[in-house]
């Protein structure tokens, strides 16, 4: 028995194994060719996502990305969806999440949809983490913009004196 490519069956095509299925190889030979998605090299993939390509490496080899796909001829092969799971954990990685706490992270998310409350979770406390440090950084920059005034009034008063 001969199966449908691609499950587009058509009544004006050819039959497959005199079954009354029909394949409409015209149709399925279009959308296999139009519905590829596009993939990127690792450099390309490092370019669009500003991480080097050790960096997608070290991801994928401790979990964080999931396999890449490959290429025949063995180079990893990302697609839009890699890289956007890469810009995620991107700004996770650049607002101080631990890398163990990403590993939690992904794992809950490839876990299912009864891990939600646990990301939820996580992400809260990153979030929380992250007010504490906002709010101590808006007061370091207070004084410091306190001390640049005292400085810029110190420098107008010699300036009068001169």
């Amino acid at each position: 028995m001969i199966r449908p490519i691609c499950g587009f069956l058509s009544h004006d095509r050819r039959d497959l194994g005199g079954e009354g299925r029909r394949l409409d190889l015209e149709r399925a030979l279009i959308l296999s060719v139009t519905d590829v998605e596009p993939t990127y090299t690792i450099d390309e993939a490092a370019q669009r996502t500003g991480v080097s390509a050790h960096t997608l490496r070290y991801y994928e080899r401790i979990g964080l990305l999931a396999p890449v796909g490959r290429a025949s001829s063995g180079h990893r092969r990302y697609t839009e969806g890699d890289l956007g799971s890469v810009e995620f954990l991107t700004l996770l990685r650049q607002t101080g999440m631990p890398i163990r706490d990403m590993q939690l992270f992904v794992q809950l998310t490839r876990s299912g949809d009864e891990t939600i409350p646990r990301r939820v979770e996580v992400l809260e406390a990153h979030r929380d983490t992250l007010a504490d440090q906002l709010a101590l950084l808006t007061r370091h920059f207070g004084a410091i913009e306190h001390k640049i005034k005292v400085y810029r009034e110190l420098l107008a008063e010699h300036q009068k004196e001169q």
